[in-house]
């Protein structure tokens, strides 16, 4: 069997096409792996690439790409809606055939130290490459972003797995890691307010939200610890955003396991929270690509006993809205036409 691995680089950078391309070159000039995608999004300031290939033609493109955004992007000047830590932010491997999470924990540590040594860039493990526990959730990684990562260098807890603890203001640090298959997913609401958008984030997100008082403040246990109100849907992560663009707020969601919450169940829930807020729901998008079982799960609810594939993936395009901001392609947004 061949052994093929996913990697889905983000880069902060989505409004100069020039930079994202040449990035994009970077990766192509390896031999084994196949460019799919680069999806720059203006609002967030940051493109999400994905390419697939044999194992080490991953690591050595992702390397090419990183040491070129390096090059590019100055995180010195960056702004985006989009949480970041560097200019190469976030780097996962992704099992897809012929190989395993193990597999793919040894790519991440191959790159991180490749990074570390070559280009000076301090680096963290996250998800199942993660060496210790409170480095496994990106968003605990991410936490002051990269506005506070020079005084989070300084902390000896915060030393970074491979690199020197040294704040590099140009690109501050990269994260890199072994993952599923994660669905980029954001549910767009008729409205631009992001405090509503951020309200539904936290109703359904699994950490979901810290308990507080009338005065705002937050509630402590008897150990002292704050008062946490678990969010409805399990393995999915959520934020509020605006698009600027299109004038309207989105509920960010990364589906860490979609075989425990599906697109299709995030995006009735959003609906359902957003219609008790007098909120309406205009469709959804998926960023990069999402497996064909994913959106058949869809069909399948959408479209009730239907079992022609064609239908069925018709029916989820149609059901979660997917063409509400531009044309939504299955050969080009589903992983497997494109192997």
């Amino acid at each position: 069997m061949r052994k093929i691995v996913e990697c889905v680089p983000n880069f902060s950078e989505g409004r100069n096409i020039k930079t994202i391309n040449v990035i994009g070159g970077a990766i192509t000039a390896v031999p084994g792996v196949k460019f799919i995608s680069a999806e720059p999004d203006k609002d967030y300031n940051r493109s999400v690439v994905t390419f697939v290939g044999e194992p080490n033609a991953v690591v050595e493109a992702a390397f090419a790409a990183t040491r070129t955004a390096s090059e590019l992007i100055d995180m010195s000047t960056h702004k985006g809606e989009h949480p970041r830590l560097g200019a190469t932010d976030v780097v996962p491997f992704v099992p897809v055939t012929g190989v395993n999470m193990e597999d793919c924990i040894r790519l991440a540590h191959l790159f991180g130290k490749r990074v570390g040594e070559e280009l000076g860039l301090p680096v963290y493990l996250y998800e199942e490459a993660a060496t210790r526990p409170e480095r496994k959730n990106l968003a605990d990684i991410r936490k002051g972003e990269y506005e506070g990562l020079e005084e989070k260098l300084k902390d000896p807890e915060w030393a970074p797995d491979y690199g020197p603890a040294l704040f590099n203001t140009k690109c501050g640090a990269v994260v890199t890691g072994a993952r599923m298959f994660l669905i980029a997913y954001n549910v767009n609401l008729k409205t631009n307010n992001v405090k509503i958008a951020n309200e539904i984030a936290m109703r359904i997100r699994e950490s979901g939200r810290v308990k507080k008082d009338e005065k705002g403040n937050p509630l402590l246990d008897e150990r002292g610890k704050k008062v946490v109100i678990p969010g409805s849907l399990k393995a999915v992560k959520a934020m509020g955003v605006v698009l600027d663009a299109h004038n309207i707020s989105q509920v960010s969601i990364n589906l860490v396991n979609y075989l425990v919450t599906p697109p299709h169940v995030a995006f009735e829930e959003v609906k359902k929270e957003a219609a008790a807020l007098g909120i309406e729901v205009t469709g959804s998008e998926i960023v990069g690509l999402t497996p064909k079982e994913a959106l058949a799960m869809a069909g399948w609810f959408y479209a009730g006993a239907e079992t022609d594939e064609t239908r069925l993936l018709d029916s989820a395009v149609e059901g979660l809205g997917l063409n509400d901001l531009e044309p939504f392609d299955l050969k080009k947004k589903v992983i497997e036409f494109q192997l």
